[in-house]
């Protein structure tokens, strides 16, 4: 795959606007601000092709880039409290279309922020993805916060919560991880 030819494709904010599912799809899911278009930029090798912002809930939209016959999708995050309930109920029926419209997804990232134990939103997402018998893998954001106690702590976690070691750590600072990122993408895509 052609990262340099990446390119952002559209934006749709409902259900109703998804266009049909023609290549294979990798996905970026989370909560807001865990670092999805960060981690997104950073493995395509772009400071800015995704926007990143300081402030949590800004991605309101199912956003895709495509390159070579495939797309990537930065999903809306989740979990935000103060976002409007109905804006609450049109992100939750735009991740289940999404999800549940029999669409080409290859493999879902799910991000969790390794500072912290799952939220119960992460625990729900990674059962969903579980119970719709969609690929994914766990990716541990903001890795390069923790010393080597709270590191090897969160892997020890992560290893309980999953019951394997289908998670990759993963830190937009310093890249560690973003190869890795890259040959399940690859693998996921072929």
């Amino acid at each position: 795959m052609n990262y340099n030819k990446i390119q952002f494709e559209a934006a749709f904010g409902t259900a109703n606007q998804l266009p049909p599912s023609d290549v294979a799809e990798i996905c970026f899911a989370g909560r807001s601000n865990v670092g999805k278009s960060s981690l997104i930029n950073r493995v395509i090798g772009r400071k800015s092709l995704a926007r990143v912002s300081t402030k949590p809930g800004k991605t309101v939209t199912i956003n895709f880039y495509s390159t070579d016959g495939v797309r990537l999708v930065d999903l809306p995050g989740y979990g935000y409290a103060k976002v409007a309930n109905a804006e609450r109920l049109r992100w939750a029926d735009l991740m289940e279309t999404y999800f549940g419209s029999g669409r080409n997804i290859k493999m879902t990232f799910q991000l969790v922020d390794m500072r912290h134990t799952p939220s119960d939103f992460d625990l729900d997402m990674i059962d969903y993805l579980k119970q719709m018998e969609i690929p994914f893998t766990v990716v541990l954001t903001k890795s390069d916060k923790l010393n080597k106690t709270e590191y090897k702590a969160a892997c020890e976690r992560m290893r309980e919560i999953l019951g394997d070691d289908n998670f990759i750590p993963f830190s937009a600072q310093n890249g560690d991880g973003a190869e890795k990122i890259r040959e399940v993408i690859e693998k996921a895509a072929m």
